[in-house]
């Protein structure tokens, strides 16, 4: 028999069927990619979380709108109980230029500077050391020296006041810079933040490192504190507005008016005729100026690290 091309034919391939992809999948799909409604679902919702948001904001601001309205006013009117917000003497400067007048503002100004980024710096370098010695190194001790350091988080920082003041007393270091930094630089609860997140670091990355010859401090230092940026500027912030409105050390550990931090200088200006509460309202405001300016700055770096390192409850 002989086989032409007419009667034969090449065995057919059956091409598999493609799935039918579902609507519902379709609609999750379309449905996914639309733009999720944080505030509610629809307009009733939407307006009663603005309200709610304006509520909140207006009860944050009406401390520092009432604190910045009795600075504005005499001590007649800001000691006057019926008046409210409106003195009847009108607003005036006159807390503002007694307290520029009888005070060493920029002195002290200065001083708070120094001494807070002095002890901020300190305190990272401290922290973070400490906290990668926990989270990365192997010794023994380790777990029963970390659990110190999470008790002595417990521990109210005025009963270490007259151990540290006897300490620095004997080494001479009352009414100097060293005698207000130093007690400060040492804060167990910026260990712990640093610590839970250097153990979300993957290992991966310092075993790729040791097997180019890295060691403790190079991987520390090239690849731990790069990758670790978001979180030291969170500290640094905390430890930064922690040490600006620190009152109690510096006003222990000094009495020269030339050495003395902001909160502490402003508390010492006082009127021959007692407290003086405008003269209290505009202090307070002064010595809150430069961490308002602080926080805007900084404000997207602090929520940031509040959202993807922990800090948050997460």
């Amino acid at each position: 028999m002989t086989v032409t091309a007419e009667t034969f034919s090449p065995p057919r391939t059956r091409t598999p069927a493609v799935p039918r992809q579902r609507r519902g999948a379709t609609r999750r799909t379309r449905r996914s990619t639309r733009p999720q409604q944080v505030l509610g679902p629809g307009p009733a919702a939407k307006a009663a979380a603005l309200a709610a948001l304006v509520l909140m904001t207006v009860v944050w601001l009406a401390p520092l709108a009432w604190t910045l309205a009795t600075s504005l006013k005499n001590e007649t009117d800001a000691a006057s109980i019926g008046d409210g917000w409106l003195p009847a003497n009108g607003f005036t400067m006159d807390a503002y230029s007694k307290i520029l007048s009888q005070g060493k503002l920029p002195v002290w100004a200065l001083n708070s500077l120094i001494v807070a980024v002095a002890v901020t710096a300190i305190t990272v370098a401290i922290s973070a050391a400490a906290a990668y010695a926990f989270s990365r190194t192997s010794f023994r001790g380790r777990r029963l020296l970390f659990g110190a350091t999470l008790a002595s988080i417990m521990v109210p920082p005025q009963i270490l006041i007259v151990p540290m003041f006897r300490e620095m007393l004997a080494l001479g270091l009352v009414d100097t810079y060293a005698g207000m930094i130093l007690p400060q630089v040492v804060m167990p609860p910026m260990v712990y933040i640093l610590k839970k997140f250097f153990d979300g670091i993957p290992p991966e990355l310092e075993d790729a490192a040791r097997i180019d010859g890295a060691g403790h401090l190079r991987v520390f230092t090239s690849m731990v504190l790069p990758l670790s940026r978001p979180i030291l500027a969170a500290v640094s912030i905390f430890v930064f507005i922690t040490t600006w409105n620190n009152f109690l050390w510096p006003f222990i550990s000094t009495s020269d008016q030339s050495l003395m931090t902001l909160p502490v200088g402003l508390a010492t200006v006082k009127d021959a005729y007692g407290l003086q509460y405008a003269q209290t309202a505009a202090s307070a405001l002064i010595a809150a100026v430069p961490l308002i300016v602080v926080f805007m700055v900084a404000q997207r770096q602090i929520v940031k690290s509040v959202a993807t390192t922990g800090l948050g409850g997460q």
